[in-house]
Order: structure tokens, then C-alpha cells, then sequence
């Protein structure tokens, strides 16, 4: 079975369904989602995206991102998503959305209007090994001084959206939860 993307306009209304591959190759503008998770210790948990993704594919990431299936929601798509890449569930806190376009590896494109969530976590992941190569938690000063110092090693959605979701997510109260 192909997977379908949810094609939007600027304003993110549903304007049609694309098969996945092809909306990556043409740059059409689609529905997406990333998810940031925390730790009490405030650090965030990073994967490292499978070799064999058909894009971005060894790139640290943040905990998990992806795309809400045709008539699903985006915080129902983002927990079933979570849970599927990296085995645990938590609550999700919808903190913005962004559009960004740029050229992917092997020819391809990300062109998303991507919802972000935060979340509180402070668990083993079991990420599924088809998704994730890695993981590890980590300290946000050391992870924004990795980041600026070896840019090649994160995805380009995660680089864009890092600083925002720090500054915003310590508005929100879920470091105090157990």
C-alpha cells in the first residue's frame, strides 16, 4: 500500500492527496508534523533517522516527525506516530506551525507545512530499528553548540524549528510533571 500525504495550501486547507514519493519529487506543499520531546532534565530526546529513509537518512532529528494520514488529525497522527517510531506515548502540547521548502538528497524535496508538538518523557525509548538508527537525550546548550558546529549531522526541519521550540516549550509547565 502507497502512503498518501495530505497536499494543503498556505493557509493549510486541504487541497487534494498526493502519493507520498511523487509530492517529495515535485515539491508540493503537504501537511506535516514534528514532535520535540523533554526530559525533567530539560534535555531533549534526538534519534538518528534510519540509513535506508528515502530522505535525510542518518541526519540527527528530533524525537520524531512525519506526515498525518488523509482525514486524520495532526495530534491523533503525531501520538499514533510517536508510539510507532519510538514505542512510548506521552501527552503533546501544540506549540506552531511553520512552512519551509528546500532541496533533500537524491533529488528530492521537502516543501511542509510542519505542525510542531512538545512533549514530556522520562522513559526508555524502543524505537522502531526500520525508523531510527539511534537516540540519546541531550543537554539543549550542548546540542545548539553541536548544531552550529556540524550542521551537516541534523535535518534541516530540526535546525529551522530548534531554537523557536526551546524558547517556547519553556513556557509550558510539563517539566514538573511525573
Amino acid at each position: 500500500m502507497q502512503d498518501h500525504v495530505v497536499l494543503v495550501d498556505r493557509m493549510g486547507r486541504e487541497i487534494g492527496t498526493q502519493e507520498k514519493i511523487q509530492a517529495h519529487r515535485e515539491g508540493k506543499l503537504h501537511s506535516a508534523f514534528s514532535i520535540f520531546v523533554f526530559n525533567t532534565r530539560g534535555e531533549l530526546l534526538l534519534q538518528r533517522r534510519a540509513r535506508t529513509k528515502y530522505h535525510s537518512g542518518g541526519l540527527w532529528t528530533n524525537t520524531c516527525c512525519s506526515h498525518p494520514r488523509p482525514g486524520e488529525h495532526y495530534h491523533h497522527a503525531a501520538r499514533r506516530r510517536l508510539n510507532e517510531e519510538m514505542g512510548f506515548d506521552c501527552r503533546l502540547t501544540g506549540l506552531f506551525s511553520f512552512i519551509y521548502h528546500t532541496q533533500l538528497d537524491n533529488n528530492l524535496f521537502e516543501h511542509e507545512l510542519d505542525q510542531v508538538f512538545v512533549g514530556h518523557y522520562n522513559g526508555q525509548p524502543t524505537p522502531n530499528p526500520n525508523e531510527v538508527d539511534d537516540w540519546k537525550w541531550m543537554n539543549i546548550s550542548a546540542l545548539k553548540r553541536d548544531v552550529q558546529e556540524n550542521p551537516e549531522n541534523y535535518t534541516h526541519w530540526f535546525k529551522l524549528a530548534l531554537d523557536r521550540v526551546v524558547e517556547q516549550s519553556q513556557k509550558i509547565s510539563f517539566y514538573d510533571e511525573t
